[in-house]
């Protein structure tokens, strides 16, 4: 017997609307876990990137240790670095989280610290006549003016983090990875593509968001561009 020929699901075609239809809540799930993962880690990574950027633009001789352990870090492939902090955390999300957090470090240390060596020495010398001391000085004038070259350490770090959630399927928490893996498995073609295609959206809409954030809060940079 041969399939219906509305029946691409039988035919296992990779374009299927029915698919999508009939697996909806699946897919939503998968993406909002994809997401979520997503999130957090970039999220944990800036908290942790911004005083080890600063610590190294405090101190030069930080600078050094602090890229090259970071740079270290991305090296390690991911399914190597996941197998190295299984035993710490176990099979859960917090695993996929954490080797998330180190891959981002490298990005958004590198960008951070670019974004605070390019601040003049003449507009800290101002400040610091006008009485800033370290902390105003850092919050109010150094960090804003970094915040082009953090954006983009930001933006790539979070595409990044968008393709390596998938890898987390390997440990059940992979978002929409647990379906392209599982779609491998079977053959299932219509699966493969739509989360994969997912993906694909997840990473650009993220990227966009960013940069409109990044126009919003840094609108000297456009005027000076026009």
């Amino acid at each position: 017997m041969t399939a219906p020929p509305d029946d691409c699901l039988a035919r296992n075609e990779w374009i299927c609307g029915e698919y999508v239809r009939s697996r909806r809540h699946i897919l939503f799930d998968a993406v909002l876990q994809h997401v979520e993962l997503t999130g957090v880690s970039v999220l944990i990574a800036l908290v942790v990137a911004v005083p080890l950027a600063v610590l190294a633009r405090r101190w030069g001789w930080a600078a050094t240790p602090v890229l090259a352990v970071t740079t270290v870090l991305y090296t390690i492939p991911s399914l190597a670095m996941f197998s190295l902090l299984l035993p710490f955390y176990g099979l859960s999300a917090a695993l996929v989280v954490a080797g998330l957090v180190l891959y981002s470090l490298t990005l958004l240390v590198r960008n951070i610290l670019a974004g605070l060596r390019a601040v003049p020495e003449e507009t800290r010398q101002a400040a610091r006549g006008m009485g800033y001391g370290p902390l105003r000085l850092l919050l109010t004038v150094e960090l804003p003016l970094a915040l082009p070259a953090a954006m983009a350490g930001l933006r790539i770090a979070t595409v990044s983090a968008v393709s390596l959630v998938t890898v987390g399927a390997i440990v059940g928490f992979g978002g929409l990875g647990n379906l392209i893996y599982a779609g491998m498995n079977t053959y299932f073609k219509a699966q493969v593509l739509t989360a994969s295609v997912l993906c694909v959206v997840i990473a650009v809409a993220a990227d966009l968001l960013l940069l409109a954030v990044q126009r919003l809060i840094t609108p000297w940079t456009r005027t000076r561009r026009g």
